[in-house]
């Protein structure tokens, strides 16, 4: 179950946001809440045991900044660029991305809870230990990503590619749809059930050039 606001270890030292957020600035303790970003610029900056809180960054430049130890509560990122960021033991709770770039990224002990993820790119990036919880992914594009010990359980994945992605422990049992648009050839290392084979099948036989005729 996520966590709630008041679970959080830091819960009581946090402090509200003083001044503005900043390039490569060094945010701790920091509790944003209730508030709408346009085109801010926190390119290379850090944020631990933050807590982001109805929160919506539009059109804003975020690559290369670093999460550790934050909390994301009803966030909507909206064309915003978070390549090659570094996520560490993050919980994201009923949020949205939309149109963002994240390729490169390096996602570590992250959980997505009742989220949904569209068009999301997250070509090479590497994601480990990494929960995808009753969540939408649509048009998510892992191509050339590495995951490791990732679980879908309870999503719906539509339009998702996996093309050369390197997968070891991949879990898709509990997921509620496999909509793979491509890169069949690469789930070597992932485990699916028995029906999602069998959804799968006719799509895995078309990859490998096989013609099914009765």
């Amino acid at each position: 179950m996520p966590r709630e606001l008041r679970d959080l270890p830091y819960a009581d030292y946090l402090e509200p946001l003083t001044g503005e957020l900043g390039r490569e600035g060094d945010y701790d303790g920091v509790h944003l809440r209730d508030v709408t970003f346009d085109g801010v610029d926190t390119v290379g900056a850090r944020f631990m045991e933050t807590v982001f809180q109805q929160v919506t960054l539009n059109d804003s430049r975020m690559d290369r900044s670093r999460y550790n130890d934050v909390w994301f509560h009803t966030v909507r990122w909206i064309g915003v660029n978070l390549a090659e960021t570094d996520w560490f033991d993050a919980e994201i709770i009923s949020s949205a991305m939309s149109g963002v770039p994240m390729f490169g990224s390096r996602v570590h002990q992250v959980t997505f809870h009742n989220c949904k993820l569209d068009s999301v790119n997250l070509r090479s990036a590497t994601l480990r230990n990494v929960t995808f919880e009753d969540c939408l992914l649509r048009e998510v594009d892992f191509a050339g990503a590495t995951l490791k010990e990732v679980r879908f359980p309870g999503s719906e994945l539509e339009d998702v590619r996996f093309d050369k992605a390197q997968l070891t422990k991949v879990d898709f049992r509990e997921a509620r749809s496999m909509g793979i648009a491509d890169g069949l050839e690469s789930l070597k290392g992932a485990t699916i059930s028995t029906r999602q084979l069998l959804d799968l099948a006719p799509r895995m036989a078309h990859a490998l050039g096989i013609s099914v005729r009765d």
